[in-house]
């Protein structure tokens, strides 16, 4: 039988590369690991429309 506080440990996925180029391995991350975000481009997307937005109004700030 497994030890039944096996599953309060959280473990991190393998890992690829080393140093400044380390990464989680792409191809061992699936939907328990917390991967699966579906709405992830339209966040990006709402997000650098709101950086540009904020951009513009800083730069019509500095009009005189």
């Amino acid at each position: 039988m497994r030890d039944p506080l096996d599953k309060a440990v959280a473990k991190t996925p393998p890992t690829i590369g080393s140093g400044c180029t380390q990464r989680y391995d792409p191809d061992s991350l699936g939907p328990e690991d917390g991967t699966e975000f579906p709405d992830a481009e339209l966040l990006w997307r709402r997000m650098q429309r709101l950086d540009e937005e904020g951009s513009r109004a800083d730069d019509s700030s500095n009009e005189p």
